[in-house]
């Protein structure tokens, strides 16, 4: 089935839908990963995303249960250069555009990816439109510009728990706190860790596990008072979607929650961590979305290559206090902070993605160690 592709700049490209009839639009990103479509796919920081896969053949090794990062497709559409429709892999379950078409996600293919991505690397990321019902390049660039952008956009409410729950054989188990405010942490010889969930990826629950966590995750508008209240000795705040700047409420919720707790964040926990430090936020040209990203570590001066996915990041101007920790080396931006006066770090990228490179895994016991100091203290 015939489809067009439109971009906000009037740039075009002709394709073919592997899910059926479709028309959709949102901000179109590129991801580099040569790997890990189904954690893409999966992944709730792609909320309200096209994403474009830059390496030729995606869909060659299907689709599994045990791969997911959350229990649904959150990205508005899929764009790649040929979609696999027979996988090979004694894991898979069943292929690409099976998936896609049960979770009602529009995938696109038969595209120009190189040329797509050179629009995105030259212009930045855009405004775009994908159509099999309208075909008129006129009118869908027309559609694209009509869209919003993804600055101001809150996203967060559209992939956030409403409830407590916790990870149990596998999955999410939801839990009710008791009448006097405490949640029920697991493990009596782990760290009872409050995690503010905006869109977490299942691996990162699955690794604060591993690292001697004892894990409850949380809505966004769980009180700082609820938090003193539940028990948690820690805080963490997971990944998630859209432009950090406009969860003014969450921010300030943090502001209260660093009074009490030492916290660590992941990439949009990152970000809430920089503002309420009082550091400011930019949406970058076209981000950070792949699975090789070299990231210097300021304190041991190691190289490790690392998973991105962000299109904003924290500058750190007027923030004496606060302690660069990470740099991402393809541009400088900031890709970690540490503040030791109030037992705060955090790392814009995810140490938790399998992504073949496992450089990252001990951020994590750098923040289960920076926890144990603070609470000795």
């Amino acid at each position: 089935m015939k489809a067009l592709l439109a971009l906000e700049n009037g740039f075009t490209l002709e394709g073919r839908s592997f899910t059926g009839e479709f028309e959709t639009g949102g901000e179109v990103i590129f991801n580099t990963g040569m790997t890990g479509y189904q954690e893409v796919l999966t992944d709730p920081s792609y909320c309200g995303q096209l994403v474009c896969l830059t390496y030729p053949l995606i869909g060659n090794y299907g689709i599994n249960d045990e791969d997911m990062e959350s229990t649904g497709i959150h990205m508005r559409a899929l764009l790649v250069k040929e979609c696999c429709k027979e996988p090979s892999n004694w894991r898979a379950t069943k292929s690409l555009p099976q998936y896609m078409m049960e979770q009602g996600v529009p995938g696109m293919e038969g595209l120009d990816t190189r040329a797509l991505t050179i629009q995105l690397r030259n212009g930045g990321s855009m405004r775009c439109m994908i159509s099999t019902k309208d075909l008129n390049p006129e009118s869908l660039v027309a559609k694209a510009r009509a869209l919003p952008t993804m600055e101001g956009q809150n996203l967060v409410p559209n992939v956030a728990p409403k409830s407590p729950y916790v990870w149990y054989k596998g999955a999410p188990k939801p839990v009710t706190a008791q009448s006097d405010g405490r949640l029920p942490f697991i493990g009596d010889k782990s760290i009872r860790l409050l995690v503010y969930d905006f869109g977490i990826k299942w691996n990162i629950i699955r690794e604060l596990i591993a690292s001697g966590f004892s894990p409850v995750m949380v809505p966004p508008d769980f009180t700082a008072e609820q938090a003193r209240k539940s028990g948690a000795q820690a805080v963490f705040l997971s990944n998630g979607p859209g432009d950090p700047a406009t969860l003014t409420d969450v921010i300030e919720n943090i502001r209260e929650l660093m009074k009490t707790f030492p916290i660590t964040g992941i990439c949009l926990g990152h970000q809430l961590l920089g503002l309420a430090l009082g550091a400011h936020t930019t949406k970058m040209k076209f981000g950070h979305h792949g699975a090789n990203h070299p990231v210097k570590d300021l304190a041991t001066g190691h190289i490790e290559i690392a998973s991105h996915n962000h299109g904003f990041c924290v500058v750190l101007d007027g923030c004496p206090h606060v302690e660069a920790s990470h740099v991402n080396l393809n541009d400088g931006t900031l890709s970690g902070l540490y503040c030791p006066s109030k037992h705060v770090m955090s790392v814009q990228y995810h140490p938790e993605a399998a992504s073949g490179p496992h450089d990252s895994h001990y951020l994590f016991s750098r923040f289960h160690d920076m926890i144990e100091k603070a609470l000795q203290a």
